[in-house]
């Protein structure tokens, strides 16, 4: 299919390019000996069979010391149990995790290894690396905040990953209630230690964390007349065990007895302490808003932006990157603008765009639904035309969601749950439609392409289902990838023949640019100094998002520094790597097979994403 031209400009392309070889990937694996010979095929895949179990073992073992993870695979093992989070544990992980990295360089020839067991080989090292990183600043993640934290955490895990199709599985959800308090309690403590330090959240953002503390133990057995989030999960669970007859009436009766008892003595306690350690912090708490405040600031938000964009960009080359694309993207928005036949500048568009009935559902039940339901045919016309672009497909279902009312209020506008392993949970596309004014509708395709297909549901099913590499790389978690590669996922669609509406095409525009605004903002916020109202007025004055849109976003990008700078560079990396293929390839490029390099490696960093499509390249211009 024709692909557009990049309109990226050179020195752009240049900076993302120069900035891709993160600390790790430089010099990743041994090298070469000088005069010995290359091992056979015999060998090289022995070697590489037995490096693949390795990492396999290890995997394993890393499953089954986490509870919560094997339940996120759709695995039973540790039930009715939850994760330590204790500081001795993190530091008892990443013990693990370097006699591994060694026991591997010890026990394992490099140069005998087959191309994919080379890339698993560095990236172990790689996530050994981005782990020691990480570990320094252990305690200046916030272990409490809007977007994070067991206050909404727990909840939703138990409402959707905690899965009950037997009698074994409700106590199993019974005993995670019963347990909760330690589990609870030591993040409690590890929240107290590091506000001691002078790592504490901004104050808005306790009251946050306070408002959705309370939404959980609102409602029976707490107090009031209609169940609670956590029984109401627990009683509609139980009740499809009577339908399917699994247990009888009776039974379920004493299940939700116990249930309703667990809450009471445990769950209840438990939030009533998150609320007091919470409301406690609250009141020493500053309104300065970004990590440069916190010890040894700046480079806590150097090492973020590291992890997230896998580059060496500096905040300040990051920050320019945004103003360049802003400026760019802008000029493409006023072409729109004309075409519309609207009389004004891009700012009156902008507040049109904002406040115009036309583009927002009713804030009602019936609105809400609409929204969901045009939400899901745009990604079922989808599916009909993935054949045109895609050879691989997932087979895990996906399914569109609104986001739960319990944790509405602090959650983000739009994210995706990925699918169990086994089959038992969809991928879901969560949409939050808390206020319908903060979800226009011309917005809505290039959301749900971003969120599900074919942005991160194809992505990570896609990941999960893969055969022949070890399951570690199948989760691995690399912002600049997953997220760059969402956003190149609302602009393919482009050029498939969809937002042939002009006002679907800005918004189209409009969520690109978003993403080259929090360029701009979170570096504003984190190594610029800026306040959080000077980062909102920045996204009101450059992108048409509504205020409350961008106020959330930016209370958002607060707590988590440097994660929202992933998504224009990876995307801007993924668009020129692919401008490259088709340059090289010419009438040899086919779009279909550039989308299986780029999905069927797994996630991986840019660096190691740029040196697969090379291959690629060099592969296809010997053939």
């Amino acid at each position: 299919m024709p692909v557009r031209a990049a309109r990226l400009r050179p020195a752009l392309i240049a900076l993302i390019l120069g900035a891709s070889l993160p600390l790790g990937l430089v010099a990743c694996g041994p090298a070469k000996p000088a005069a010995v010979a290359a091992p056979d095929a015999a060998a090289i895949a022995a070697e590489s069979q037995r490096l693949f179990a390795f990492f396999e073992q290890g995997f394993e073992e890393s499953v089954l010391r986490s509870p919560m993870s094997a339940t996120y695979l759709g695995r039973r093992e540790g039930y009715g149990a939850w994760d330590d989070v204790s500081d001795e544990n993190q530091l008892k992980e990443l013990g693990i995790q370097r006699a591994q990295v060694a026991a591997m360089k010890a026990g394992f020839d490099y140069e005998a290894l087959d191309a994919q067991s080379q890339l698993s080989w560095r990236l172990a090292e790689y996530k050994l690396n981005e782990a020691e990183a990480a570990y320094t600043y252990r305690n200046h993640r916030y272990i409490f905040d809007q977007m994070n934290g067991a206050q909404a955490e727990v909840p939703a895990f138990l409402i959707n990953q905690h899965k009950i199709t037997s009698l074994a599985d409700a106590e199993a959800y019974i005993s995670r209630l019963e347990t909760m308090p330690a589990y609870v309690n030591t993040l409690i403590a590890r929240s107290k230690a590091a506000a001691a330090n002078g790592v504490r959240p901004p104050r808005f953002v306790y009251d946050f964390v306070i408002s959705d503390t309370k939404n959980v133990i609102t409602g029976k057995p707490f107090n009031g007349r209609v169940d609670s989030p956590l029984l109401e999960d627990f009683r509609g669970k139980v009740g499809a065990l009577v339908t399917d007859k699994v247990i009888d009436q009776a039974a379920a009766k004493a299940l939700i007895t116990r249930a309703e008892a667990a809450l009471v003595q445990h769950v209840k306690p438990t939030y009533e302490a998150i609320l007091a350690e919470m409301q406690a912090q609250a009141t020493a708490a500053g309104t300065d808003d970004g990590v440069w405040r916190l010890p040894d600031g700046a480079a806590y938000y150097s090492q973020q932006l590291a992890r997230n964009t896998t580059t060496s960009m500096t905040a300040d080359e990051i920050h320019q990157l945004g103003l360049d694309e802003i400026a760019r993207i802008q000029n493409e928005m006023r072409t729109i603008m004309a075409a519309t036949g609207f009389k004004g500048d891009l700012k009156a568009f902008f507040n049109y765009m904002r406040t115009e009935p036309r583009f927002y559902k009713p804030n009602t039940p019936a609105g809400r639904a609409e929204y969901l339901a045009e939400a899901t045919a745009a990604i079922d016309k989808m599916r009909g035309d993935l054949p045109k672009v895609f050879n691989t497909f997932p087979k895990a279902e996906m399914i569109v969601k609104a986001v739960e009312p319990f944790r509405e209020k602090s959650a983000g506008k739009a994210f995706y749950s990925q699918p169990a392993m086994d089959g038992s949970k969809p991928g879901i596309y969560y949409a939050n439609l808390y206020r319908m004014q903060d979800m226009p509708t011309y917005q809505l395709e290039a959301l749900a392409f971003h969120e599900g297909i074919p942005g991160h549901h194809m992505q990570i099913a896609i990941s999960q289902e893969l055969t022949g590499i070890p399951q570690f790389r199948k989760f691995g978690d690399y912002t600049a990838f997953s997220e760059g590669w969402g956003l190149y996922t609302e602009f393919l669609p482009k050029e498939m023949g969809y937002y042939n509406d002009p006002y679907a095409d800005f918004g189209r525009l409009a969520m690109e640019i978003w993403r080259a605004a929090r360029l701009v903002v979170d570096t504003g916020i984190h190594h610029k100094k800026w306040t959080r109202e000077q980062a909102v007025q920045y996204l009101l004055e450059n992108t048409p998002n509504p205020e409350g849109d961008c106020r959330k976003a930016i209370d958002r990008y607060i707590v988590y520094p440097g994660q929202a700078t992933a998504y224009k560079i990876g995307m801007l990396k993924i668009v020129e790597l692919r401008e490259r293929a088709k340059t090289a390839l010419g009438d040899k490029f086919d779009i279909r097979a550039f989308h299986d390099v780029v999905l069927k490696n797994g996630p991986v960093p840019l660096a190691i994403l740029e040196e697969n499509v090379d291959a690629w390249i060099a592969t296809e211009k010997a053939a």
